[in-house]
């Protein structure tokens, strides 16, 4: 390799199959086999179980006059339901529209006008979030509505809001409400629905933060996330022997692709320890439930790895699974293979945008290639490293990473202009800084984008300033992420107050209290004067981080 281009496998043949119609052939094949165990909810479902709940999911949805390309919101925490809605609507063309279980008000009400919800489906609660409750104060019309008559001013789009749990709301269709009109009659109109549909259609939105505003909907196809689940399962030799331990949202494509898809294309069983991630719970569903695979972020596998009831538990079935989300430390990498027994756990690296993955490193690669790197390129994706005005680099030359190929989103939902930023000529240009060696292993070095990475979450400032911008007391806000040994990174914000006001830290977070995602809330906030900046007027944020650092530090 003389110049920093690589080529995934060419000879690999991609699925053609829609999620509906992968699904259908995988329940058929493996009908008895498990499919689903959702241990907080007392739910083990063979493949034809699931098949079941998922087309009794379909035709309710289908009576409800729901229909190809409408968009569907799925707000709530890892739980059966959220995998039936993912399998139902994809049945249907129906376009599943992910929504953080941490968002609050104001970004739920972005996301759903965003990309024009029709419906939703809801959990009551999670954590500190009352979700009817937020939704019955961002449209309190429902208080009158009959369920799927909703006319809301300040979500126009919304007709139907779909509640888990049995409790009756006025305006709220239940769940079981919906499974409950399935008929086998519906369920034909479904199958001839789901035979037009295309493998190129778009089936998901994932909101993804700008760097310059509010999230973007990266919009994937069938064919982007069916391929890519089947490759990451591959890369992992899956069988339909393999139970993999889920404790990552499944609203993030790590959970809902790189976990559910990457069962799914291989037949094995997908196991859901609790709805959010416990460290405790996760260990003890891997062990009881034999699991030969775990997937984590690094600071998932440092929880537990530390939790003082670590060694009580017997994970000698574990092989692999796949860490993302931020670079692992070499020692946390031989802790996992060491006493996790995981010796072919995989990094991958990826983006929304791409699907997510376009590099994972294999199961026989050493632990060094393995923490240094992010592996190599994936199949039928191209990669290239290139400087400032688009030409491939050196290899060992640092430049900006862009990729190519089928995982390569539609764009951004209702956005042309940032859809066009973004994808140029085929080409997504990840905003990351990258080098390649020369057997095509990618080291990732740097961001282009003023991005941090919180614990696996992507963190963007400009959407935390923008929001900070609206304190009455704050003249001027600077956001950067700090090291942090728990995180990975934390929020750090330096504020100019307005002169002749007094305002503290505390006020400061009790503002963003319930306002933004409580992992955007900063941690440190700093009060200055002045701002360091270059000559042109350009606030220094390295500068900042530096010396923040040295305040931090005991």
């Amino acid at each position: 390799m003389l110049n920093s281009h690589v080529i995934g496998d060419k000879d690999v043949v991609l699925c053609e199959e829609t999620v509906g119609d992968l699904f259908d052939r995988i329940a058929t094949t493996h009908g008895s086999r498990e499919a689903l165990v959702v241990k907080h909810q007392n739910i083990r479902w063979t493949y034809g179980e699931l098949a079941k709940e998922v087309d009794a999911l379909a035709a309710g949805l289908h009576a409800l006059g729901l229909t190809s390309g409408d968009r569907l919101g799925i707000w709530a925490p890892n739980c059966a339901e959220w995998t039936v809605t993912q399998f139902a609507t994809a049945k249907l063309g129906i376009i599943l529209v992910n929504i953080n279980p941490a968002y609050r008000l104001s970004e739920l009400e972005y996301a759903l006008n965003k990309v024009e919800c029709r419906a939703i489906i809801t959990a009551e609660s999670f954590k500190t979030s009352n979700y009817v409750q937020m939704l019955q104060k961002l449209a309190p019309e429902l208080a009158s509505a009959a369920p799927g008559k909703l006319s809301a001013a300040k979500i126009p789009s919304l007709e139907f809001v779909i509640k888990l749990g049995s409790d009756a709301l006025p305006g709220f269709y239940t769940y079981r409400d919906v499974t409950a009109l399935a008929t086998s009659e519906l369920s034909q109109e479904v199958a001839h629905i789901q035979v037009g549909l295309s493998t190129h259609d778009p089936i998901n939105i994932q909101f993804t933060s700008g760097t310059t505003g509010m999230p973007k909907g990266a919009t994937l196809s069938h064919y982007s996330i069916v391929n890519n689940g089947f490759f990451c399962g591959s890369a992992m030799q899956f069988t339909e022997e393999d139970k993999l331990c889920i404790p990552v949202p499944l609203y993030h494509c790590f959970g809902m692709v790189l976990g559910d898809l990457a069962c799914v294309t291989h037949g094995a069983c997908m196991v859901y320890p609790n709805d959010g991630f416990d460290p405790l719970l996760t260990l003890q569903v891997s062990a009881e439930e034999r699991c030969t695979a775990l997937h984590g972020v690094p600071t998932m596998f440092i929880a537990m790895l530390d939790h003082p009831e670590f060694n009580t538990f017997d994970l000698s079935s574990l092989r692999t699974g796949v860490m993302a989300g931020s670079p692992c430390p070499i020692e946390v990498m031989k802790r996992v293979i060491g006493e996790m027994h995981m010796a072919g756990v995989t990094i991958g690296y990826g983006m929304t945008e791409t699907a997510p993955l376009s590099f994972q490193s294999s199961v026989s690669d050493s632990v060094e290639k393995r923490v240094s790197t992010v592996g190599r390129v994936l199949p039928q994706t191209e990669v290239r490293i290139v400087d400032e005005d688009g030409n491939n680099v050196p290899v060992g030359a640092t430049g900006e990473l862009i990729t190519s190929g089928y995982c390569v989103m539609k764009g951004y939902w209702n956005d042309e202009e940032k859809t066009a930023e973004a994808v140029r000529d085929g080409w997504m240009h990840t905003g990351d800084l990258a080098t390649f060696d020369s057997e095509g292993y990618c080291q990732i070095v740097g961001r282009l984008k003023d991005m941090l990475i919180r614990g696996g979450e992507n963190i963007y400032p400009r959407e935390i300033e923008e929001f900070l911008y609206t304190h009455p007391d704050i003249q001027d806000v600077q956001v950067f992420g700090v090291p942090d040994e728990k995180y990975g990174e934390e929020v750090c914000a330096w504020i100019i107050l307005k002169e002749g006001t007094n305002c503290n830290a505390d006020a400061v977070m009790a503002f963003c209290k319930d306002k933004i995602a409580h992992y955007k809330v900063p941690r440190y906030i700093h009060f200055v004067e002045e701002f360091p900046m270059t000559v042109t007027g350009k606030a220094q944020k390295f500068i900042m981080r530096e010396q923040m650092e040295a305040i931090l530090k005991p």
